[in-house]
């Protein structure tokens, strides 16, 4: 078997050296002065980029259209109309005489933004004329391949890119050299690297004919061969198509439905194809990372991950051991359906397991159907994939053991991550609260996804729940509001239309009125683990509304005032006056800030010291200290944890046994800075 070699980079000109200084600048891409880019990725959803594909293969008589009248953009037009993101060209021309100098696969290439690729079937007139690629991305690597051609010598051009092959082919009109030109790809695809690889071009031959009877023993036709591309006025022959290789083609989806030939009559002879690929997601990567445990209320838990791929999801549970052990299917399957149907649109996944024995230990899974294609009355689906299976367990009403680990101010440090997830990992534990700042200012919801992922890997979210508290830097960013969708919060049950406040009686309001759901889930809330009652608070941003850098977008006035209301009825509830211990959390300290504007403090203290806490617990600072009661007028226990930076970073460990509780306060190289009794 014949050995080939790849060149490593992009070709953007023909020939080497074959064009002057001031010929080959003119296709040098100039920022703004390019042509906008026919169908932009939204930089919000990149979790989508790359797993679909539009390919169109054009053999475009060097711009030269029906009516003999040379029109590069026109050409072009054809392509952007379409929105492909590669394009395998023939026919076309470089720095000939014909074409006056000019290198028409890069004209083609600055009109529609494009990354332009030549190879070079024949010397004329001075310059190259052969075939090409156009393509959204750099490829990996290329190859050229001489093909037989007795009117003509011939070439195969192959680009390798991150997921496939690209191949351009422009066969001769010698039969005999077209199965010679067959012959030759069997020797090379073989050789290729284990991707799918497309094959696309004006192959010169007929469905019939024997050359493309063999082509399709190893090649699968994507193209309709019933749909003529030549000539393009009045087409009556199929001689274009795009195919993929047999072997390697398990990673591609497409349908006929996707691929299709344009009504495009005069820009060339031929009518170009357009197909649509996707690139089934890999079993590996499928998920974004393990699940993690939210909201566990009122006899459930929510399961929530999040797929690269709007997907069929669903959750397997049982209370057998041995089954999860063996890695079996569970009996009792769970999904989220909205009015009726299985939400499967997004590559959010939120499902909720309802009606838990608690005190039992749960093995649980997620699986996951990539879909292919959703279409009103036709659907596509790939394989199936599911995780290992996890364990949790909810506390009875009477659960008097606890331990929580709580984390504030990480601030996406890979250092501090580390050390406390390797501390987190040696210290038994029920539930983790990032009590703010550990999911800073996301850009995107890749970026939040991500980092979500991260903290909840590393800190063990599948097994047990973890807690997302907002801090003032949460709320920060352009997804910042988006971040609530990723988190399942429990429901505040109460009416919360706003309370009278001595701040409304001075006039402070921001002028707007807010919408307050009488039920919702809220990033502020309360929940009972065992007999013990969590409250935790949403400081909102440490500075003013009216800040300038805060563009008039923020409200926190009217959602402190929100939160009092929420925070007298919690304090009158029965699940509040029924716990044995009461502990609040939230990320700026009401008691210990150094800041001067202390909204929160303002409102929410005068509630706190008429009712029962143990502890509070907040960060902000970056330093950490621990005030006894009444040591700064604070009528609880106020536990400030450090962080910002590795050296001042602490981790508290709040743990409940019988009727004792303790705070244990280390360090983020696992030394015990303190202990406290509470």
């Amino acid at each position: 078997m014949m050995k080939y070699t790849f060149s490593k980079g992009l070709i953007l000109m023909a020939l080497a050296g074959s064009f002057s200084a001031p010929v080959a600048a003119r296709y040098v891409f100039p920022g703004s002065a390019v042509p906008a880019a026919a169908h932009p990725q939204s930089p919000l959803y990149p979790e989508f980029k790359e797993t679909s594909f539009r390919f169109m293969t054009y053999n475009i008589r060097n711009g030269k259209g029906m009516d003999n009248r040379t029109d590069y953009q026109r050409t072009a037009d054809e392509i952007i109309r379409c929105g492909a993101d590669f394009v395998a060209v023939q026919e076309v021309d470089s720095a000939t005489s014909r074409s006056n100098g000019r290198y028409v696969l890069g004209e083609l290439a600055w009109r529609t933004r494009m990354y332009p690729v030549f190879s070079q079937a024949i010397p004329l007139g001075g310059g190259g004329y052969g075939v090409g690629l156009l393509c959204r991305e750099r490829p990996l690597s290329t190859l050229r391949i001489p093909m037989p051609g007795r009117e003509e010598a011939r070439t195969l051009l192959i680009a390798e890119f991150n997921s496939f092959y690209l191949a351009c082919a422009h066969w001769s009109l010698t039969a005999e050299d077209r199965m010679a030109s067959l012959e030759k790809i069997r020797q090379v695809v073989p050789t290729l690297k284990e991707k799918p690889l497309i094959l696309a071009g004006d192959l010169n031959a007929t469905p019939d004919s024997p050359e493309i009877q063999q082509l399709m023993k190893d090649f699968t036709l994507v193209s309709n061969p019933k749909k003529p591309t030549f000539p393009a006025d009045e087409p009556t022959q199929t001689i274009d198509y795009i195919a993929v290789w047999k072997a390697t083609a398990a990673p591609l989806y497409w349908s006929n439905g996707r691929t299709r030939v344009l009504e495009a009559k005069t820009a060339s002879d031929h009518r170009p194809i357009v197909s649509e690929f996707r690139i089934k997601t890999p079993a590996h990567r499928f998920f974004y990372g393990q699940p993690y445990l939210q909201n566990p209320t009122g006899k459930g838990i929510t399961v929530m991950f999040q797929t690269r791929r709007p997907s069929h999801c669903w959750v397997e549970f049982t209370t057998d051991s041995l089954l999860a052990a063996q890695g079996k299917a569970a009996p009792q399957k769970v999904r989220s359906l909205i009015g009726g149907q299985a939400i499967c649109h997004d590559i959010e996944q939120k499902i909720r397991l309802n009606h838990l024995k608690e005190g039992t230990t749960y093995y649980y899974r997620v699986c996951a159907q990539e879909i292919l294609e959703n279409q009103a009355y036709f659907k596509a689906f790939g394989d199936t994939v599911s995780t290992p299976y996890y364990r949790f367990t909810l506390p009875t009403p009477d659960t008097e053991n606890f331990t929580a680990i709580v984390l504030n101010d990480m601030h996406c440090s890979n250092q501090i991550e580390q050390k406390m997830s390797a501390l987190a990992k040696k210290i038994p534990h029920d539930m983790v609260f990032f009590n703010g700042d550990c999911l800073p200012e996301p850009a995107d919801r890749n970026e939040a996804i991500a980092n979500i992922n991260r903290l909840s890997e590393r800190f063990e979210g599948a097994t047990h729940p973890i807690f997302f508290i907002r801090g003032n830097h949460e709320i920060r960013n352009a997804y910042s509001s988006g971040m609530p969708s990723l988190f399942d919060y429990p429901v505040v049950p109460y009416n919360l239309e706003t309370e009278q406040t001595d701040a409304d009686k001075t006039g402070e309001t921001s002028g707007w009125l807010a919408s307050s759901p009488r039920e919702a889930q809220k990033p502020y809330g309360a929940f009972s683990w065992g007999d013990t009652r969590f409250v935790y608070l949403d400081c909102g941003e440490d500075k003013p509304d009216d800040t300038w850098v805060y563009y008039g977008l923020n409200d926190f006035t009217e959602f402190r005032k929100e939160q009092t209301a929420f925070l007298k009825q919690e304090t009158r509830s029965r699940d509040f006056k029924r716990a044995d211990r009461h502990i609040i959390l939230g990320h700026i300290p009401l008691w210990g800030n150094t800041d001067k504007y202390q909204p929160s403090a303002t409102l929410w203290r005068p509630i706190l010291e008429k009712s029962s806490w143990d502890l509070g617990l907040f960060g902000h600072v970056h330093e950490f200290k621990y005030f006894e009661k009444d040591s700064i007028q604070n009528p609880f226990p106020i536990y400030r944890g450090g962080g910002g930076a590795v050296e001042a970073a602490t981790m508290g460990v709040l743990r409940k046994e019988g009727k004792q509780l303790t705070l244990k306060v280390y360090n983020a190289d696992g030394k015990l800075l303190k202990e406290y009794d509470l």
